[in-house]
């Protein structure tokens, strides 16, 4: 076969190169572009993993989420994704797609092939290779957030021998590396043998993986227990076993934190934080996600409802207290940045003007639009795990006269139906956390055919292919500006804020790995971890 130009991706540190696909340098190998001693082949392994660390988690963990192949457009998954699989390329500390199963990559100087070299010598838990015919695999596969759109623009995957394959593009696509990477599942590899032999529901009730950890057992609503894989190639983890208990209610896990009987946990809030913060041994762990929280109206394209009107959703995002909510629940760690669904440490990110608190304002808007004694809203739904965030919206917007009642869904249940398009009426308080750039967003969250977009407007749709097909980064910075600008001039959302998600460690944990990634809610990667001697 004739062998295209390329043109390789940045390694640069500030992953600057890597978000944009502009920026090109020589052919780079994994530990050179992580910086990364330890990541080097030959390098001596560390001691045997010994000891554990038990976690609180706030959510309970869906089956689903042991499979890549069912990622959806939120960071959750990743929270077991980074212990028990691996990927091509991923976000990791100090770079933004950094190389992992792949060792390098390169872009053809046509934009329409791009070809991933994997590591040599990298094996799935089962002591099986990683091979090329398993990366294709896992992208056939994979049936999570925008796949349709992968699938669309992917013309073939092509293995050029067992450490190389090809990804053949129907068109140019600056976003490829970005969707398939970190924004979606398809670049998470599964052993193709394996899924074969056992079936899906096979291998989400027991997956091999090639990540730093081993799956030991799963009980659904009560824990997962993983081991440490010491045959993992960046590097043997410090921990030997880690046990992950659903622990829904919040002062259950503050008080199994304090009683020893945790080591870390997930998702701690107002008072019982603040108390947490003043008890000797226990550290508090605050980050800001790369996680906008919103109120969504998915009746706005409905003409017979309130929604519908501009003057109704401009009032109910002037009646958030934002800060005030920020300050009552989490301490005052809440960013408020008033973009609804693009972070902004996101490529392309537009700020907006300030978010406004006025409710007296809002109230005259609701007027205006005919609705001076307000109107009964139905129900708003929740991931249940926020469900006291969403009750101080509720009375946000029973102040103005917008009534509403809460409906709490437990999380796996409750994005499953967001994704379905369910929740048809009422109103949707939203989040995601999931990696990408404001292109990614939009595609899951605004424009026609999103995962989560329950409807669209014509002149933004029109926008998004104009911005996916153009390779000049400034020209496309400015179409997803106008984007961005148009979500908030129809306040097709009420942005609240990026969530500064607080956690908690205790005196055992070491390197709890929080914030290693930026912007990633949980600890990660896992074979960071370690125990105080």
């Amino acid at each position: 076969m004739e062998v295209p130009a390329y043109q390789t991706k940045s390694a640069d540190p500030a992953g600057e190169g890597a978000r944009h696909g502009v920026t090109r340098r020589g052919v780079f190998g994994g530990a050179a572009a992580l910086g990364l001693a330890a990541a080097a082949p030959g390098i001596a392994r560390a001691a045997a993993p010994q000891g554990q660390l038990t976690w609180g988690l706030h959510v309970s963990v869906a089956s689903t989420w042991l499979d890549p192949a069912e990622t959806q457009g939120i960071i959750t998954p990743y929270m077991v994704l980074y212990a028990v699989h691996d990927a091509m390329v991923k976000d990791m500390p100090g770079k933004t797609q950094a190389p992992s199963l792949a060792e390098s990559w390169s872009t053809s100087e046509d934009h329409l092939t791009h070809e991933f070299v994997l590591r040599p010598g990298v094996k799935f838990h089962d002591g099986e290779p990683v091979t090329a015919e398993d990366v294709k695999f896992s992208f056939e596969r994979y049936h999570g957030t925008s796949h349709t759109l992968l699938k669309e623009k992917v013309a073939s995957v092509e293995i050029v021998d067992p450490r190389r394959i090809q990804f053949k593009m129907k068109e140019p696509w600056p976003d490829f590396l970005t969707f398939y990477s970190s924004a979606t599942g398809a670049g998470w590899i599964v052993p193709k043998k394996y899924v074969e032999k056992v079936g899906n529901e096979g291998f989400k009730n027991k997956p091999i993986g090639a990540g730093p950890y081993k799956f030991v057992s799963f009980n659904p609503g009560v824990e997962l227990v993983l081991e440490a894989f010491d045959g993992y190639w960046r590097k043997t983890p410090s921990v030997k076993r880690l046990v992950m208990k659903v622990i829904p209610d919040e002062a259950t896990r503050a008080a199994a934190l304090k009683a020893g009987e945790v080591d870390i946990a997930y998702s701690i809030r107002g008072e019982i934080a603040d108390e947490i913060r003043q008890t000797p041994g226990l550290t508090l762990k605050p980050v800001v996600l790369q996680a906008p929280n919103w109120l969504y109206f998915p009746e706005q394209w409905d003409p017979k409802s309130p929604w519908s009107k501009l003057q109704v959703r401009q009032a109910a995002n002037l009646a958030i207290d934002r800060e005030g909510m920020s300050k009552a629940l989490f301490l005052g760690y809440c960013k408020v940045t008033n973009n609804a669904v693009v972070p902004y440490t996101f490529d392309y990110y537009w700020q907006p003007p300030d978010a406004v608190y006025d409710p007296a304002k809002a109230r005259k808007l609701l007027s205006e639009a005919g609705y001076a004694s307000g109107f009964d809203a139905g129900l708003m739904y929740c991931d249940a795990s926020y469900a006291n965030m969403a009750e101080v919206s509720v009375n946000n917007l029973a102040q103005i006269g917008i009534r509403t009642r809460l409906q709490p869904i437990e999380r796996a249940g409750f994005f499953a139906g967001y994704a379905a398009k369910k929740y048809e009426r009422g109103i949707i308080q939203g989040a995601s956390g999931a990696f990408g750039n404001a292109a990614t967003r939009m595609a899951a969250f605004v424009v026609k055919g999103g995962a989560f977009a329950y409807g669209s407007y014509p002149d933004i749709d029109e926008l998004y292919p104009k911005q996916a097909d153009e390779l000049d980064h400034e020209k496309r910075a400015a179409i997803l500006t106008k984007m961005q600008q148009l979500v908030q001039e129809k306040a097709i959302y009420a942005p609240i804020w990026q969530l500064g998600f607080i956690n908690a460690v205790g005196p055992r944990v070491g390197e709890s790995a929080f914030d290693l990634i930026p912007g990633f809610a949980y600890t990660a990667p896992f074979e960071d971890l370690t125990i105080k001697a």
